[in-house]
Formats: structure tokens, C-alpha cells, sequence
């Protein structure tokens, strides 16, 4: 008989690993898995200011990780430094400022470990709470924006020149990424949360025909990667987030394999995966 906190756990993965597969499809077509990092690098800075103003965790990491976010955006437009380097500077500034304010609250027993790496074991009601209604704004959001935003995915200049506004489209994205790093910090933590978004949609896209297939067969990918991860947890005694991760990796291994490869669409075996 399995103990309420594992079905909490179970329950809780399962929502993150739906509200994060499209986003993540998203993250694979506009090849951003490094704005991925940045955001959860951010988180730490978010915890910390948590601590520091005693806010509410969860608000504290999106308020930053949007603050992050928008400040890509607008230094996009603005700064002569390509957007890798752009990244690569707020990820690292973020971290820093994080542990660094860290290291001044001595008086404050945190559990960096379980910010890092994840505590899904230790959810509860309210976070679950937090993860689905949290989840539901994030996929009706992005439902509404979904065809201004794959127009800008596939072609900026020609969505732009049909009305869509792609730059808003642009900054709607960010701004669900912050959400979803938000609710799903616990999960997994701040250093693995990219590779929730990033590997079921990599597995996904081997055999989807289509962007919304592919962003259905990720939540699926996504969601038998927490329970089978959390089961090898609860057998083999191994951290949970880490082998959540861990099962979605071998999904993605077994993708690869050539019986996985007949199950693909003829087209996409044809001409070569696309967006």
C-alpha cells in the first residue's frame, strides 16, 4: 500500500509534466533550452528574496524569473551582444546574486539541496493546489495565443506582416516560462526543471506529424517519466527529481531505437523532422 505522500508526489508530477510539454515543444522548435537555464537560475535569486522579504516562495520565483525574462526581451532589441551571451550573463548574474544573499541569511536553516534538486516527495495539498490552477491559467493562455505564436516560430517577419504581433506573442512565452519554473520549482528543482521541459518534447517530436500531436505526446512522455521515476525511486532509494529526469532520458534512448524509428510518421522519416 503506497503512503499519501507518494500519490501527493504522483498527482503533483503528472500536473507539471502537463502544463509543461508545450511549452517545452515550444522551447525545442526556437532551440531556447539555454533560456531554460537562465529562468531556473533565476529561481535561487527568487528564494532568496523569499527568505529575505518573507514572501510567498512561489510568487517570489516568478516575480524574478519574469523580471529576467522581460529584461531578455527588451535587451534583445536594445543591446549589440548576441542573445547566447545575453543569456548566458543573466543566468550567471542571477545565480550568483542568488547564492550570494544566500550566504548573508546564516540565521535562516535552508534546504538548498531540495531547492536545487527537487523535493517531490515533500509536497503537499497547497502545492498541489498551486501547480493545477497555476497550470490551467498557463494552458488557457497559451491555448488563446497558440497560432500567433507558432506563426512566430516558423516565420517572425511573415507573421508580423499578417498582424500578429509576434513581439507581444514573444513576451507572452516568457512570461508562462516564469510561471511554469514557479510551480514546478519544487518538483525537480531549479537545475533539472529545464530538462522537464526540454526532454519530453525532444522524444515527442520523434514521432508526432504535427505541433499540437507533438505537444500531447510530450505531456504523455512527461507524465509516464514521473511515475516511472518516482517508482524507481521508491525502489531503488534514489533522489526523486533526479530520477524522474533520469526516466525521461530513457524514453528519449529508446526513441532513438531503429523499432521506435517505424513508428514515426512516413513524412517526417521522408524529409527530416521540422518544427
Amino acid at each position: 500500500m503506497l503512503d499519501d505522500f507518494f500519490f501527493r508526489a504522483l498527482i503533483a508530477g503528472v500536473g507539471v509534466a502537463i502544463v509543461a510539454a508545450p511549452l517545452g515543444c515550444f522551447v525545442v522548435w526556437r532551440r531556447l533550452a539555454y533560456f531554460g537555464d537562465t529562468l531556473s537560475h533565476a529561481a535561487l535569486l527568487g528564494v532568496a528574496l523569499a527568505f529575505l522579504l518573507e514572501l510567498n516562495i512561489t510568487l517570489a520565483v516568478f516575480l524574478v524569473c519574469a523580471g529576467v525574462a522581460v529584461a531578455l526581451v527588451l535587451l534583445q532589441r536594445r543591446a549589440t551582444l548576441s542573445s547566447d551571451s545575453l543569456l548566458g550573463l543573466l543566468a550567471h548574474a542571477a545565480l550568483a546574486l542568488g547564492l550570494v544573499a544566500l550566504a548573508f541569511m546564516s540565521s535562516v536553516r535552508i534546504d538548498l539541496m531540495g531547492f536545487l534538486f527537487g523535493d517531490i516527495l515533500a509536497v503537499s495539498k497547497f502545492d498541489i493546489l498551486t501547480i493545477y490552477l497555476g497550470g490551467i491559467g498557463v494552458l488557457i493562455v497559451l491555448a488563446v495565443v497558440w497560432h500567433g505564436l507558432f506563426a512566430a516560430t516558423v516565420n517572425p517577419e511573415l507573421a508580423e506582416a499578417e498582424g500578429m504581433r509576434p513581439h507581444r506573442s514573444n513576451l507572452i512565452f516568457v512570461l508562462l516560462m516564469a510561471t511554469v519554473i514557479a510551480i514546478s520549482m519544487k518538483i525537480v528543482g531549479v537545475l533539472l526543471i529545464t530538462a522537464l521541459l526540454i526532454i519530453p518534447a525532444a522524444t515527442a517530436r520523434r514521432f508526432a506529424s504535427g505541433p499540437e500531436q507533438m505537444a500531447v505526446l510530450a505531456a504523455l512522455f512527461g507524465a509516464a517519466a514521473v511515475v516511472g521515476g518516482l517508482f524507481g525511486s521508491l525502489n531503488w532509494d534514489t533522489p526523486s527529481g533526479p530520477s524522474i529526469v533520469v526516466a525521461a532520458v530513457i524514453f528519449f534512448v529508446i526513441s532513438l531505437s531503429p523499432l521506435a524509428g517505424l513508428l514515426r510518421p512516413k513524412t517526417e522519416r521522408i524529409k527530416g523532422e521540422t518544427p
